[in-house]
């Protein structure tokens, strides 16, 4: 028998008492900062809220701590990618002539651009991966990336026809159109 469906805000505070300290205890040495678990902790609850489909995910749970650690794990990811990015797009920055300078605003807007499209490229498989950045960036004609491929064209056209797919299908969900 089902159980009866509580207020989602409820649900979510009767887990959030039960297993924020757990939860916190659990990403600390996993990141090395008592803050930013903190944050994390704060961030995993607050997508748990968010989610569409919040009341049927909170009733389907049998394993709390699996389900609070697994999204966890997700936004841990995200951020340590992210920390990634931008460590990487500051040192470019920083290695550009000073006329280049942008806002912060700019640079943030470019960041979150980065992280999109970094998240857009994890999706892709490693092969098409590979032959939709040298197709984009190299403009490498797809012959030519067979042959470094060391693939048939046909299956260059395959992964080039995956990859666009695969492109707006990610802009559609995040609303980039």
């Amino acid at each position: 028998m089902k159980k009866p469906h509580l207020d989602v805000n409820a649900e979510v505070d009767v887990l959030y008492r039960a297993h924020h300290q757990w939860l916190r205890g659990w990403l600390q040495p996993r990141i090395n900062c008592r803050h930013l678990a903190t944050d994390l902790v704060q961030d995993v609850f607050v997508r748990i809220l968010s989610a569409d489909d919040a009341g049927t995910r909170l009733q389907a749970i049998r394993e709390p701590k699996g389900y609070l650690a697994t999204i966890a794990r997700r936004l841990m990811i995200d951020h340590l990618r992210r920390t990634r990015l931008e460590r990487a797009w500051l040192q470019a920055l920083a290695e550009q002539p000073e006329a280049l300078d942008i806002s912060e605003e700019e640079r943030a807007i470019l960041l979150e651009a980065l992280c999109q499209l970094d998240a857009m490229l994890a999706g892709l498989g490693p092969q098409v991966r590979q032959a939709f950045l040298l197709s984009q960036l190299d403009g490498m004609p797809y012959q030519a990336i067979a042959e470094q491929l060391g693939v048939s064209l046909s299956s260059v056209n395959r992964y080039m026809a995956k990859a666009l797919h695969h492109c707006v299908l990610f802009s559609i969900n995040q609303g980039l159109q």
